[in-house]
């Protein structure tokens, strides 16, 4: 039988504390512990890196996007178990947009929606940080474009956003993973900001990482294939390095307005959500423009949105 994280955590019944960082007085520099535990651990944890104020005006606008969205025919599933259940087109298509992905687990045998829609989107992408007025001022300013520097992206690209809502009792589980798979550049830069506005638990299915592991090969790379018969999208295995097991791993239990940033090449997971809690958290992927953007990678600009920066008004 395959033990979960939740399962490992209760069945040993000590609980791993993460390490929780005090962020620096001004965000404009890493302290000498932060800048030891980002090269010894490859994440750093930031607890109160966004004020209560941004927090709950992040969550409000996400209740009121679901609140505005009409499924249509070409909504999509979100799975990471099960890839060929996430429509290439409106993956794809979601890359200069805001769009809406149920969760797999808000259907029923039938193929009709069996829970409220408020309770069924699974996330909402990829387009937020440029084309929604709160997520525009959320994810831009002088505190990210810092810690994105301290962190060696001197010139940040953010590609994508995401609000991944983890809802309850059919919030998915995310399997081991790697962020590199999914935003290659030559030389690898990506970095996530992962943002939680929601406290995020053992329970509702907090971040698990595997510590130290942040130098570990990119096992696989998602890709898109261009056709006559059009775009594909599929994983490429790349290196056969095992993925690490649940005793490796530390869970992540964070407040809201916690910031956790880690590398591309980080293994990390999460838990299904069977709580009656959500666990609404927010996503920014970004590289330096001084590495190659791969053309392959499934999520791509177009001249009519140009991929900016953290600093707000500019286009790096």
């Amino acid at each position: 039988m395959a033990v979960t994280v939740n399962d490992r955590y209760r069945a040993d019944n000590v609980p791993i504390a993460p390490k929780l960082v005090p962020p620096h007085n001004n965000f404009f520099m890493l302290s000498p512990e932060q800048q030891r535990d980002w090269l010894q651990d490859g994440y750093l944890v930031l607890p109160g890196f966004k004020a209560a104020a941004d927090v709950t005006a992040a969550s409000q606008r996400a209740a009121e996007l679901v609140e505005a969205f009409q499924p249509a025919t070409h909504t999509g599933v979100f799975s990471t178990r099960d890839r060929s259940r996430v429509a290439d087109a409106a993956l794809l298509a979601s890359a200069e947009a805001v769009h809406c992905f149920f969760e797999e687990e808000a259907f029923d045998a039938q193929g009709q929606l069996c829970v409220e829609k408020n309770r069924a989107i699974n996330k909402i992408g990829h387009a937020l940080h440029d084309l929604d007025p709160v997520f525009d001022a959320f994810s831009h300013g002088p505190e990210l474009a810092a810690l994105a520097l301290s962190l060696g992206l001197k010139r940040p690209q953010v590609w994508q956003s995401q609000l991944i809502f983890k809802q309850p009792r059919i919030g998915g589980e995310v399997g081991w993973h790697q962020d590199g798979s999914f935003f290659a550049s030559d030389p690898p830069t990506v970095l996530t900001f992962w943002f939680a506005l929601e406290d995020a638990t053992l329970d509702n299915g907090c971040l698990w990482v595997h510590a130290g592991a942040q130098a570990s090969p990119l096992r696989e790379r998602y890709v898109c294939d261009s056709s006559p018969a059009g775009k594909r999208l599929q994983m490429q295995p790349m290196d056969t390095t095992p993925w690490p097991t649940m005793d490796q791993a530390t869970p992540l239990p964070v407040p809201a307005g916690t910031l956790v940033v880690f590398g591309g090449n980080l293994p990390h997971c999460s838990a299904p959500n069977r709580s009656e809690r959500s666990r609404l958290a927010y996503t920014l992927h970004a590289t330096c423009d001084r590495a190659r953007y791969s053309p392959l990678n499934w999520l791509q600009r177009s001249s009519a949105l140009p991929v900016r920066g953290f600093a707000r008004g500019t286009a790096k």
